[in-house]
């Protein structure tokens, strides 16, 4: 083989490589077909854990806490793990999507 045609060869490698598109395989949709009552279903679970119901349970519950610890009857390890809990509850949201950025998800 001659320089060349190895130095053509070499270069229609190099534009071909510079012009290479992924290849899109299957498309993943994040709500499969059939999924509506599944996803309602879950809309509304999560609507009742998040909703102005759960925040007035949650204003009860930190409140409740904040007077067993201060009159000292709670320890204080079990209040902030209520506490604690509270955070999770209502910042899941934000904590999935930490994680799916991570991960690389959308």
């Amino acid at each position: 083989m001659s320089s060349q045609t190895y130095a053509r060869r070499t270069m229609a490698a190099m534009v071909a490589a510079m012009l290479a598109t992924p290849a899109l395989g299957q498309s993943v949709t994040l709500d499969p077909q059939g999924s509506g009552p599944l996803t309602a279903a879950l809309g509304w679970i999560q609507g009742t854990l998040l909703g102005s119901v759960a925040t007035a349970v949650a204003v009860i519950a930190v409140a409740s806490v904040g007077l067993l610890m201060l009159t000292g009857r709670m320890n204080w390890r079990y209040g902030a793990t209520v506490v604690i809990g509270l955070f999770i509850l209502f910042g899941a949201g934000a904590i999935v999507a930490g994680i799916r950025s991570v991960a690389g998800g959308a």
